[in-house]
């Protein structure tokens, strides 16, 4: 009998690192490598492509993550012992939990890098009370249902391993996904955000200090001394941390200069103490993610090594490595073993527990520091957020016995549940008021020309700033009183990025968009450039740092600039120049941008074609030397260019031409076909003649030059516009009126930047100058987009600083 047994549990051979292919007679997934380069591209894709079906629902990746592990599992395709034993054979998985723990290493440092000690320290009496009843209440639920548990599916376990581990379970709040979610909808300004992220940081820390004690009690060695020594271990070597490594970062961050690259032996020297950590931690007895977590809290967050650190580390580790950690949990998952109404019973029990603990604690304690119901209610539904934190404790637990088949099974649904509802719910019960502001200058065409002008200006990359501070340059016209203001707002995409929930951590104490001043990253060169700018001008201006995703980045925009009372707002072209001239699209979704900025913006907005203004380098005021045409045909679009063109030149290095295009007499009716009850809105001729009378009286000025051309077709604007290619800039309105617009309407293949700005942007056109298309505000969204245009996401609320 004993015989027997031992063969049936017989452990498969080791497997060799690489094979010798297909030709010499061997199967490449009888291989630890090559079968681990398949496992790794199949959990990418598939998590990848479950985190853009998610998307249009608003949920985190880690949801897609959690999904597409069970997916992989016996749960679904594991139900095919073929497909387990060549995909994820038993042989294989060792090889596949070292990775996906090696990457739960230096994630789990990435995650410590995100808690700041100071900002804990700082943790006001409302998010203390907060965080204290949000762990609580659902400690003291989760140790209620582990007897429950105990006493049907989990029979036998270690008792207080078991109360411990599910009492955690249930009290975590993972910070990373709140944060990820909170930027999602906009709350990380909004009182609800600011608490539900200082509370989330108490409680994440107090989860590890409680799961700490969790893995050590749930050791083999069933005596308390044993866990004893392990648990007293542990806050020894967290000391000795503490006295040791901050003093040796401290001293490499310091060697670490702002716009210079950080040397290699650094980064190594950290990743090895990383490591070490880990192999210390293991060797006491709890999991080696523990040291990696503390090096990480412990480490200086200010200063360009920490940022240089994330951005090595990040992508390889969360994009190849993290996932396979949820497929290690997915395999372990088999939603199979929970069979009978007792079961499903018990899995509606743990979910109800959970979520009552949390919401309930969390509501109760706020009401009574007088937070409104609804942000209340917010508070809750946001500190129930669950995730890879969650997993982590119900893998410990797996791997240590503490929780079986079916009891971890539960548990994972639970968390992929809780998370789930989070944002859906949030959206619905909670939608802070979005603060509408007044004010007078919208547009830059206004009777006190004497009034600041305030201008945002948008950028995605550093490519964009030399010509941004060149036409900063242009548009400061010397002659007003008041000057000239400006924002420069740096559009980031969040992601699920270390760095950017790092950023978004900042964000809550700042406001969003956030000041860059105090913080520095790899956009230095940048703020440096607009400081530069500032000092050797008279312009102020002001870096900031926008974190959205791309489908809400035009609602930062435009609050924004609302906030800060701009008359225009600037935005990047999506495409840009390449060296042989021709244009190359930088990103797709930054036209979409674009297009709702357009859509929704609360004053006029102008798109920058980059075609290198002054240069690749700031051109200093003396010398400036640029000629600004601006191409009028009417309408409120144009008026608003002829505006900016005549502010610009008013400095002394700069000569404005105005090309005025009309009609010849004997053609009048013949280039379009105008049908006046669609075009209502036309300007007429006289009141363009009111409009521009003041700048023929301006020709006496040698810097203006007005001049006006009869053409009596499309192709002889054309040709008139082709005359002006010395010009340096181009400053045309988005949607001309009159017949000659209609004209040219034709030919427009990009409506954002409408008939004239296409037109100069074309292929075949030999204008090789910058161009810039404004669109005046009519205090109404602009309806002037085609049809296809028109989609967008979904109103939400945002608030900006």
């Amino acid at each position: 009998m004993a015989s027997n047994t031992s063969v049936g549990q017989k452990c498969p051979s080791p497997m060799k690192a690489t094979s010798n292919g297909f030709f010499q007679g061997d199967n490449p997934l009888d291989y630890a490598l090559p079968l681990a380069i398949l496992q790794i591209c199949l959990v990418v894709v598939l998590t990848r492509g479950l985190a853009v079906l998610l998307r249009p629902i608003r949920q985190p990746r880690v949801v897609a993550e959690i999904i597409g592990g069970i997916l992989l599992g016996p749960s679904v395709l594991g139900r095919s012992k073929s497909y387990l034993e060549a995909i994820f054979p038993p042989k294989s998985l060792t090889v596949l939990d070292t990775l996906a723990n090696l990457g739960l290493i230096f994630f789990l440092f990435l995650a410590g890098l995100e808690i700041d000690p100071k900002a804990l320290r700082q943790t006001g009496k409302t998010a203390l009370a907060i965080a204290l009843a949000g762990i609580g209440l659902p400690f003291a639920l989760g140790i209620g249902s582990s007897f429950l548990l105990r006493a049907t599916i989990s029979k036998g376990v270690n008792a207080s391993a078991f109360l411990i581990f599910m009492g955690v379970a249930l009290s975590i709040t993972a910070f990373p996904v709140l944060a990820r979610i909170l930027a999602e909808l906009k709350l990380l300004t909004t009182d609800v955000g600011r608490m539900a992220m200082s509370a989330a940081a108490v409680n994440d820390v107090a989860a590890w200090i409680l799961l700490a004690l969790a893995v050590a009690l749930s050791g083999s060695n069933t005596s308390p001394v044993v866990s004893l020594w392990v648990f007293l271990s542990g806050c020894v070597f967290v000391i000795c941390l503490a006295l040791i490594v901050p003093p040796i970062f401290k001293w490499m961050a310091c060697r670490c200069h702002e716009g210079e690259p950080v040397e290699e032996i650094y980064i190594c020297a950290t990743l090895a103490v990383v490591l070490a950590a880990g192999f210390v931690t293991d060797a006491i007895g709890i999991h080696a993610m523990f040291g990696a977590f503390v090096v990480g809290v412990l480490f200086p967050k200010e200063g360009p090594f920490a940022h240089a650190l994330v951005e090595k580390v990040e992508d390889l580790v969360s994009g190849l490595f993290l996932p396979l950690y949820f497929v290690s949990s997915g395999l372990k998952t088999n939603i199979a073993t929970i069979q009978g109404l007792q079961s499903w019973g018990l899995l509606a029990l743990v979910i109800f527990t959970a979520c009552f603990g949390k919401i309930i604690g969390t509501v109760l304690v706020s009401l009574c520091c007088k937070v409104p119901l609804r942000g209340a209610l917010a508070l809750g539904f946001l500190m129930n957020t669950k995730g890879l934190v969650e997993l982590i404790v119900l893998n410990i637990g797996k791997d240590r016995k503490v929780l079986n088949d079916q009891t971890f099974a539960i548990m994972v649904l639970m968390a992929l549940f809780t998370t789930f509802i989070t944002t859906p719910v949030v959206m619905a019960v909670y939608k802070p008021a979005r603060r509408k502001m007044d004010y007078k200058y919208r547009t830059i065409e206004r009777k006190n020309s004497d009034a600041q002008l305030r201008i945002l200006a948008c950028f995605h990359s550093a490519r964009n700033i030399p010509s941004m501070i060149n036409l900063f340059e242009a548009s400061r016209g010397v002659a007003k009183r008041e000057g000239l203001s400006v924002y420069a707002l740096h559009l980031m995409e969040l992601s699920e990025r270390s760095s950017a929930i790092l950023m978004v951590h900042k964000a809550r104490k700042n406001g969003l968009p956030f000041w860059s001043k105090g913080w520095r990253s790899d956009s230095d060169h940048v703020v440096v450039a607009f400081e530069a700018f500032q000092q050797l001008s008279q312009v102020t201006v002001r870096s900031m740092t926008s974190i959205s995703s791309m489908a809400d980045m035009h609602e930062d925009i435009c609050s924004t600039a609302e906030s800060k009372r701009a008359a225009i707002i600037i935005l990047p072209f999506h495409k840009h120049q390449r060296v042989d001239g021709s244009f190359e699209t930088t990103r797709t979704d930054f036209r979409w941008v674009n297009r709702r900025v357009l859509e929704h913006a609360p004053c006029s907005v102008g798109i920058l074609v980059d075609r290198g203004l002054g240069g690749t380098t700031h051109v200093s005021a003396s010398n400036v030397s640029y000629l600004i045409t601006v191409l009028f045909f009417g309408g409120p679009d144009d008026c608003e260019a002829l505006a900016y063109g005549a502010r610009m030149a008013e400095h002394p290095g700069i000569s404005l031409n105005i090309i005025r295009f009309v009609v010849e007499p004997e053609t009048i009716g013949e280039i379009s076909t105008i049908n006046m009850q669609e075009n209502a809105g036309i300007e007429t001729k006289s009141s363009a003649e009111e409009f521009l009378s003041r700048f023929r009286n301006l020709q006496k000025d040698d810097s203006v030059r007005y001049e006006e051309k009869a053409v009596r077709n499309v192709t002889e604007i054309i040709a008139a516009i082709r005359g002006a290619d010395r010009s340096s800039l181009f400053l045309v309105g988005r949607m001309p009126e009159g017949e000659l617009a209609l004209a040219l309407r034709r030919r427009s293949e990009c409506p954002e930047l409408g008939a004239v700005g296409s037109l100069l942007i074309a292929p075949d056109f030999s204008v090789t100058a910058s161009v810039l298309v404004i669109q005046q505000y009519n205090g109404y969204t602009c309806p002037n987009l085609d049809p296809y245009m028109k989609e967008e996401s979904p109103d939400k609320d945002s608030e900006s600083s």
